[in-house]
């Protein structure tokens, strides 16, 4: 994620740092003696409560209380991920761990995704998620469009995987007639109904478009709907360590992480969050707090990265946790993870992840 910044001087930047990595270690509101004390940057305290003054301004650092210490923002935690994080280095024995609890055997080898998530969780002490894609080959069976009103209608997608059945509650900016949808209906089937997503192209969509020239703007609002439905279709989401949510008291309120264990749980507004990102991505992404796509996560953070076996994407691997998590340690496991399965040998063995509609 990119973000506007204020340009800031070599001592903010250093005080900022200190801060947020008190906070991450400690959990508490930083004051000024702390960083005089502790942290030991060079500077007196008055000149360091104008500086933090200043940061607050700023929106990099927020005073939870009048009397307390400042804590990060989220600008404040967005621009230590991009500017400021140092390198966490493993040491010889995490990174012989790390490879160890990863290591399968030939006739192990779909079990990839399932040592990836556990490895992540136990290595830092956070909730981890590992993600596999839907098959290529799913597709929708048969669409059937119900009118309800000017305003609104449903799609009804029948998958190719075991003929499950998918609702949208679709409500366009504009007006719609009851023939309108009628005829959608029938354009759907016979343009795309068995066509997968991947060979959902621009060809078909002007066709679609020829069939409803009356009302061309209603392909581009449910070809959306469609994407978004089969983007979750045959995926599958798998979370370990959800207990340790409960040693952080950012998840002290009960009513929220309720919520937070059955977003887990169902899994859909995830599936649905992740689909959005590109699956042949290399790059490691970070949602910070409101950043999010999943609400009740906004006062976490979550890491995310396409997970590679010999060059081939084989799904993802996510850490969640508060927005003052330890950066650095979890951007370094993801990496090192990362590596070491696109690196197995093993990739001449992998049999193929698409299973074909019989």
């Amino acid at each position: 994620m990119e973000a506007d910044y204020i340009e800031l001087s070599e001592r903010k930047k250093l005080i900022l740092k200190a801060i947020i990595e008190a906070h991450i270690k400690n959990g508490e509101p930083v004051g000024s003696k702390y960083l005089t004390q502790e942290a030991k940057i060079p500077y007196s305290s008055a000149t360091i409560r104008n500086e933090m003054a200043e940061l607050e301004e700023l929106g990099y650092l927020e005073q939870p209380h009048t009397s307390a210490g400042r804590i990060p923002s989220e600008l404040g935690y967005r621009f230590y991920v991009n500017t400021l994080v140092r390198q966490y280095d493993m040491t010889s024995k995490e990174a012989s761990d790390l490879s160890q609890m990863l290591s399968v055997k030939k006739a192990e080898i779909d079990k990839i995704l399932e040592n990836a998530r556990k490895v992540a969780s136990a290595m830092t002490n956070y909730t981890a998620l590992s993600l596999q894609p839907r098959p290529t080959s799913i597709a929708i069976r048969r669409y059937q469009v119900m009118y309800l009103d000017p305003h609104s209608f449903i799609l009804i997608m029948v998958t190719s995987l075991t003929d499950e059945v998918k609702t949208k509650n679709i409500k366009p900016s504009f007006e719609i007639t009851k023939e309108q949808i009628e005829r959608l209906s029938s354009s759907l089937n016979e343009v795309l109904a068995g066509v997968s997503l991947d060979d959902i192209n621009i060809s078909l969509m002007m066709k679609l478009e020829e069939k409803m020239s009356d009302a061309p703007e209603l392909v581009s609002v449910v070809v959306k709907s469609i994407y978004e439905t089969m983007n979750t279709l045959g995926a599958e989401v798998r979370v370990e360590g959800l207990n340790r949510l409960l040693q952080y008291p950012e998840y002290s309120n009960l009513d929220r992480l309720q919520q937070m264990i059955s977003t887990f749980e169902d899994k859909s507004d995830i599936l649905k969050a992740v689909s959005t990102i590109d699956q042949s991505d290399d790059e490691t992404k970070i949602f910070i707090g409101s950043e999010n796509m999943v609400k009740i996560m906004d006062n976490s953070t979550l890491i995310y990265k396409n997970l590679k076996l010999g060059g081939k994407t084989i799904g993802a691997i996510a850490i969640v946790g508060p927005c003052r998590m330890d950066y650095s340690k979890v951007l370094a496991t993801i990496d090192k993870l990362s590596e070491e399965i696109n690196s197995l040998s093993e990739i001449a063995m992998l049999p193929p992840i698409d299973k074909k509609e019989k």
